[in-house]
């Protein structure tokens, strides 16, 4: 039913792909020499050659990201221009093009919409890959694609090779005397017969002194070892630009920024600043006394000259201060385990799915792997791989490895998703205790998970979060991470791991207040980095002075504070120069106002476990798909327009 992850070939993958790619060639000239082609007998097995190429390369891709190694990169850098070429050849294919646009001419009015839209979107993306040029303009288009994709992959080797390369040794324990019991454990080891702790730019260790440590200084050489990362990856910023203005051009576009809308919800450049700006207008005021209450509690420490690497210490003692919340109080009671089993309960109330662990082989023995099932059906598997190891990318995400489709032969393809993260590490004596801003983050990784996995479309292309528009993706993701804030959904599942008491209602009201806790700061630093990412796509920045300049412009009118000139945030900015948010991180804040709607739905029901409206939700939302436009989508659902509104509310921005 499933196909195993099973990579024990890895080393003779290149040759493995170029067999793959060359029979897929064979198959598409077979489908070209069809005299009557129809979307039965040409679009329905282009599509599965296609689906057929992903889930192989998706696991060799794959394995570079969460096991990295020699290996892995050697092949991931043999397997690229392979893959790049063939999806070159294919995505320029003129005979393809033409075939699929005389399919849509001849068949339009007897395909069901969701077949018209595999050809709309198909059509539109073979335009968008240059088909219709010469061939020195295909070629270049070529070159250009492959070279990204290596300059991509640098920039996030860069990145990984930098943070595992720093280390912080503390040999005084006054310097760690605030550190949470379960980081110092982690963090403390031996050398000649004195305790020492080591601190790393990974996301838990970094995270754990940047906000805990007592030493001033500790936290600035920390601080300054992250936002100092990978500096190579400047000038490998220059050449992404450089070949992505020179792309978008060659595709008659006026800018990178321009050619990116064309696949997106947002139809004009001036539609996606303007609402930045708004956002960014409404939030500052509010942001910048938000620095003030934390600037407040500093110089009461004697501190006048107040740091970025200040921030998070002072930002959690104002957070307890205010709220009495202290993080660590809580992670008991988020034990990795319990949490995810809780989780399970809730979406099986929400959504009537159910998820069994099951035993099948993975890429680390700390992957859990489960099965989703429907009424004893089952629907889709999901490996989950959380804790922080030193071969792991930074941040989370989900992948999406099989998708939900019937063959032509009438068969239903059953899909799969992977979800990971960086959250702290269990030994045989430590269990891993998640901070409950990694509950919100498991959240809303499933959420990206559950829209592919409970998809019920049948066109590949178009199932799950195939075909979705880039600034809706986020959707489904921000609005589960909602219910990671719900009193009745926690009680779930925060139950103290030894006493398995429990969180009683005082300190999850704690939580739920301290949710706004510098909103305006979030929200502007938001704004900060999609504008950053729009508007350096809208024209051509030739140098890293420009970049930073640009930069530095758009801290001058929106931040609350500004960085040290150190800080050069833009080379680990992996999001939109190795991810795929170039021109498209305000998808983040566009998305949310969907998902804050939605939400607020379920709050106005007066029952946050409306299963009703949930099975509404799965079955217009989630089971669609990319097959229709989400604006359509979120009409089925809500029966009106979105509004802006429910998201400043949300976000405590208005009242």
């Amino acid at each position: 039913m499933f196909k195993e992850f099973n990579l024990e070939n890895l080393e003779n993958s290149k040759e493995l792909v170029e067999n793959l790619l060359n029979e897929n060639r064979e198959e598409i000239n077979e489908l070209l020499k069809i005299e009557n082609k129809t979307y039965k007998n040409f679009v329905l097995p282009f599509q599965e050659i296609g689906e057929k190429t992903s889930e192989f390369l998706t696991p060799i891709f794959h394995i570079d990201s969460v096991k990295n190694s020699e290996i892995t990169t050697k092949v991931y850098e043999e397997c690229m221009p392979v893959v790049s070429k063939y999806d070159t050849d294919i995505s320029q294919n003129e005979n393809i093009y033409l075939a699929l646009k005389d399919i849509q001419s001849k068949e339009k009015s007897s395909l069901t919409d969701i077949q018209n839209k595999v050809l709309e979107n198909e059509i539109r993306d073979f335009k968008l890959s240059g088909c219709h040029l010469d061939n020195n303009k295909k070629k270049r288009l070529e070159e250009i694609s492959l070279r990204l994709s290596e300059l991509s992959h640098k920039f996030s080797l860069n990145l990984l090779n930098a943070t595992n390369e720093f280390e912080m040794i503390i040999d005084n324990f006054e310097d760690v005397k605030e550190i949470p019991a379960s980081d110092l454990e982690l963090a403390k080891f031996e050398e000649d017969g004195i305790t020492k702790y080591k601190f790393t730019l990974q996301a838990p260790s970094y995270s754990a002194y940047i906000t805990y440590g007592t030493s001033r200084e500790k936290r600035e050489e920390l601080y300054k070892g992250y936002c100092t990362r990978a500096p190579q990856n400047g000038k490998i910023i220059e050449e992404l630009l450089a070949l992505k203005n020179e792309k978008s051009k060659i595709l008659g576009f006026n800018s990178y920024a321009q050619y990116s809308l064309a696949t997106k919800m947002a139809s004009k450049e001036e539609d996606v600043i303007t609402f930045l700006e708004e956002l960014g207008e409404k939030a500052k005021v509010r942001a910048k006394e938000e620095l003030n209450e934390i600037k407040e509690l500093a110089i009461k420490d004697g501190i006048i000259d107040f740091r970025s690497s200040d921030m998070s210490y002072y930002s959690e003692k104002l957070k307890k201060a205010q709220y009495d919340l202290d993080e660590e109080y809580y992670r008991p009671y988020f034990e990795q385990e319990s949490v995810l089993n809780g989780f399970f309960d809730f979406l099986h109330q929400m959504f009537n799915i159910k998820f069994t662990k099951v035993d099948v082989p993975s890429w680390d023995e700390k992957v859990r792997v489960y099965d989703l099932s429907e009424n004893d059906k089952t629907m889709a598997r999901i490996y989950i791989d959380l804790e922080a190891r030193k071969d792991k990318r930074g941040g989370a995400w989900m992948n999406n490895w099989h998708s939900h489709y019937k063959t032509s032969d009438g068969e239903i393809k059953l899909p799969t998703a992977y979800i990971v993260g960086n959250f702290p590490q269990s030994t045989k004596d430590t269990a891993s205790l998640l901070r409950h801003s990694d509950v919100v983050t498991l959240f809303h990784e499933m959420g990206h998970a559950l829209h592919h996995l409970l998809s019920k479309v049948e066109e590949p292309f178009v199932s799950g979060i195939s075909g979705v528009a880039w600034d809706t993706v986020e959707f489904p993701s921000q609005f589960l991470e909602y219910f990671s804030y719900d009193k009745d959904v926690l009680k779930l599942f925060a139950k103290h791991y030894k006493t398995k008491e429990v969180l009683d209602d005082v300190a999850i009201e704690k939580i739920i207040k301290a949710k706004n806790f510098q909103s305006s700061l979030f929200t502007v630093r938001q704004v900060e980095f999609a504008l950053f990412d729009f508007k350096l796509y809208q024209k051509l920045y030739k140098t890293e002075d420009e970049v930073q300049n640009l930069l530095d412009g758009i801290r001058e009118e929106f931040s609350a504070m500004i960085p040290p000139s150190y800080n050069k945030f833009q080379n680990g900015f992996s999001h939109i120069f190795s991810g795929g948010y170039a021109a498209g991180y305000y998808s983040y804040k566009w998305a949310e106002v969907l998902s804050a709607d939605a939400f607020y739905m379920f709050i106005d029901s007066g029952n946050i476990f409306n299963k009703e409206l949930g099975i509404k939700y799965r079955d217009t939302i989630l089971s669609q798909g990319g097959s229709y436009d989400m604006d359509k989508l979120f009409f089925d659902f809500a029966q009106r327009e979105p509004s802006v509104d429910s998201l400043l509310k949300i976000d405590g921005i208005i009242s």
